[in-house]
């Protein structure tokens, strides 16, 4: 399953709709947002934390962004969010990001295809494994305390 955060600026109502019916709510799960830049790293962490295969960020085209840089911060979490997948294990290229210009929605269409494609499924085991070691004092680290 793929889960889209969207820049509610630079989607309509009527192109999510044709979204959902093109790829349906068992593939796509969506969710709108008032700018692309509100998207947190936890926030996209949780997505893949709840089963997601991978990760679709539309955002406004870089000089058309209503909030400035709204459409930057959003590409720079996506990255970093690319990553730590890598880093945990699920292997890179899990997080798309998107520029959508006004009426392009054939092309988001097109792009979710193939990145649907290439992605294949994330590994279950790796998910959301957390693990706690005692450092050898016998101490927790603040890292460990606060988990």
């Amino acid at each position: 399953m793929i889960h889209l955060f969207y820049c509610s600026n630079s989607v309509t109502e009527s192109e999510a709709r044709q979204l959902v019916a093109r790829f349906g709510s068992d593939e796509l799960k969506i969710l709108g947002l008032p700018c692309s830049g509100k998207i947190t790293i936890p926030y996209l962490v949780k997505a893949f934390e709840n089963g997601a295969d991978g990760l679709v960020l539309c955002c406004c085209v870089q000089a058309a962004c209503r909030n400035l840089e709204g459409n930057l911060r959003a590409s720079k979490r996506a990255q970093a969010v690319d990553s730590l997948m890598e880093e945990i294990g699920l292997g890179k290229n899990r997080v798309l990001t998107i520029a959508k210009g006004e009426g392009d929605i054939e092309q988001v269409i097109e792009s979710i295809v193939r990145f649907q494609t290439g992605l294949g499924a994330a590994p279950a085991h790796s998910r959301a494994t957390v693990v706690h070691k005692e450092s050898t004092s016998g101490a927790r680290t603040r890292r460990e305390t606060a988990a």
